[in-house]
């Protein structure tokens, strides 16, 4: 599965503002259930279970929040960076700034179950999330998380 199939241009921005974690949960939740026409409660609850499980603050300054739905069909990205960074309880304890929020089908299997990894693999990369922290605008972030820029 490649980034292509789960992530639009129309889901990425570039200096979102919240105020803290739930600030920034509730936010993807309502870009994902306009997205996806879904109700956002239920986006909403599921993102709060699985951060009940410990936080997708991976480290490095980003987060990888992620649910299953029953109501999603297919793999579902949306790419954030962040005006200001929000503590997100991450493993390392820092800040986060980048955020690629990932809906699944409960049904996941195969291919769609490596999207996360995929996602992470792109996200964790030192000179990919240095690049993403310098694009100018949304459609260079996307463009660099999908890969097509050149990461110096």
């Amino acid at each position: 599965m490649t980034i292509d199939e789960f992530l639009s241009p129309d889901q990425v921005a570039v200096g979102v503002r919240v105020a803290g974690k739930a600030a920034l949960l509730d936010d993807l939740s309502r870009r994902a259930a306009q997205a996806l026409d879904l109700d956002v409660e239920a986006v909403r609850s599921a993102l709060g279970k699985r951060e009940g499980l410990g936080s997708t603050g991976v480290g490095d300054g980003i987060a990888l929040p992620h649910a299953r739905l029953e109501s999603v069909r297919r793999p579902f990205g949306c790419l954030v960076r962040l005006r200001d960074p929000v503590d997100f309880d991450a493993i390392d304890e820092r800040l986060v700034d980048l955020v690629f929020l990932l809906l699944l089908p409960t049904d996941a299997q195969g291919s769609q179950l490596n999207a996360l990894a995929c996602v992470a693999r792109r996200m964790r990369d030192p000179e990919a999330a240095a690049a993403m922290r310098g694009a100018r605008d949304a459609a260079a972030l996307f463009a660099i998380m999908r890969g097509v820029q050149t990461v110096r």
